[in-house]
């Protein structure tokens, strides 16, 4: 039997399985540095399927092993997921993990613990047909991807010292290829004026209106930004709007907003904040670019400055042009090659490390952050087959 044919039956059998632990997952609610409880249930699931080691860093990773051959894979997964918001949006308890016949539902199905299950199950499977390929594979559940996309792989590389030849992005793709993404950063910048009795405006200088007469400013600088035939468009948008003054009977002496830029192809973090101080330069005003630290659930405080580059490949990459093979020997059909919306690892595995990265995921990426998330278990099958083959023909 063709090992495809072996792997596409085992995934099959799996099925049912696969879904299983999705549940198991999504029943450990998991905020960012806050993943604890989940990556306790992962570790064991990886126990369960007898991965060759299993352990946890020190920033809270759970990193399963298979093999030890001279190339090294990556499956990469984050285990922390958003809020719920508003519980009167969902019709279905976000935490109970359910299952019927076409779907797994509940918060992180989509993103992106379904990517997570159907990993587990791939290293079942390749522990049972045996490991051919002269390879290591790690399986990583990741942490606090939510509150900082990139951070968990900046521990992984600098402090764990895993640098992989290749990376499997398992966030939604709609079991589609992805090969990049536009990347993100986050700005600063405050103004600061002269307080006045409220009676006599004239006297002082008002921080509102320097700020808002920016924030207009940087409505207009997002109708200009460069365009990628791939990527898309760069934007910005004000997210944040903050304002002081010694009282509301006097004239705001201190104003900030916050702005989310994402960078198309061609676009860094010092040509856009090169753009923001252009603007705001008129005003008594300071630009910065923000850093991001917290501590984890394992007590460690970790961060890095709130920039997350853009990466993309080529379609004629090796690592895109296996994931086609893998495709096409599994599906009898051709994949989509496309980007995502969001952002995920890839900022840091590619964006920074150069690490060829490909995405391919269970779920629909619109699905995600959203209420009532699921995700189809056909996905969650193709997943955990696609995942098998690709480490055994890489």
């Amino acid at each position: 039997m063709e090992k495809s044919d072996l792997i596409t039956m085992k995934a099959k059998e799996y099925r049912t399985l696969t879904a299983q632990y999705l549940s198991r997952l999504v029943k450990q609610k998991s905020l960012s540095t806050k993943e604890e409880n989940v990556a306790k249930e992962l570790k064991s699931l990886m126990e369960e399927v007898c991965f060759d080691e299993v352990r946890i860093d020190g920033l809270g990773n759970i990193i399963g092993r298979i093999g030890s051959g001279k190339k090294i894979i990556a499956i990469d997964g984050h285990i922390d997921t958003v809020d719920t918001g508003n519980l009167e949006s969902w019709s279905i308890p976000p935490f109970e993990g359910k299952i019927d016949d076409e779907y797994v539902y509940g918060r992180g199905t989509v993103d992106q613990k379904g990517g997570v299950a159907a990993f587990v199950t791939a290293g079942k499977i390749l522990k049972e047909i045996g490991l051919t390929n002269d390879a290591t594979i790690y399986f990583i559940g990741s942490v606090m991807e939510e509150d900082c996309d990139g951070l968990c792989w900046k521990y992984i590389i600098e402090e764990d010292k895993i640098k992989p030849d290749c990376v499997i992005i398992t966030e939604p793709t709609n079991t589609n290829i992805y090969r990049g993404h536009r990347g993100r950063m986050e700005a600063e910048i405050s103004f600061y004026g002269i307080s006045a009795h409220g009676s006599a405006p004239e006297r002082g200088k008002n921080a509102i209106y320097m700020a808002s007469r920016t924030a207009l400013e940087i409505e207009k600088l997002n109708g200009i930004l460069l365009y990628d035939d791939f990527l898309g468009k760069g934007s910005v948008t004000v997210t944040e709007f903050i304002s002081s003054s010694p009282s509301l009977c006097a004239v705001a002496d201190f104003a900030k907003i916050h702005l989310d830029r994402r960078l198309t192809w061609g676009e860094d973090k010092n040509i856009a904040l090169k753009q923001f101080e252009d603007i705001a330069n008129k005003f008594k005003q300071k630009t910065i670019l923000p850093e991001y630290k917290e501590t984890s659930y394992t007590g460690i405080e970790y961060g890095m400055e709130k920039y997350f580059p853009t990466w993309k490949l080529e379609e004629d990459n090796a690592i895109i042009i296996k994931g086609v093979e893998t495709y096409t020997r599994l599906f009898n059909d051709k994949p989509v090659i496309d980007k995502w919306t969001f952002s995920t690892n890839g900022v840091v595995i590619n964006g920074i490390y150069k690490i060829p990265a490909i995405g391919f995921g269970p779920g629909d990426e619109a699905l995600a952050h959203a209420p009532n998330e699921k995700i189809p278990i056909e996905h969650l099958e193709k997943a955990s087959a696609f995942y098998a083959l690709f480490c055994e023909i890489f």
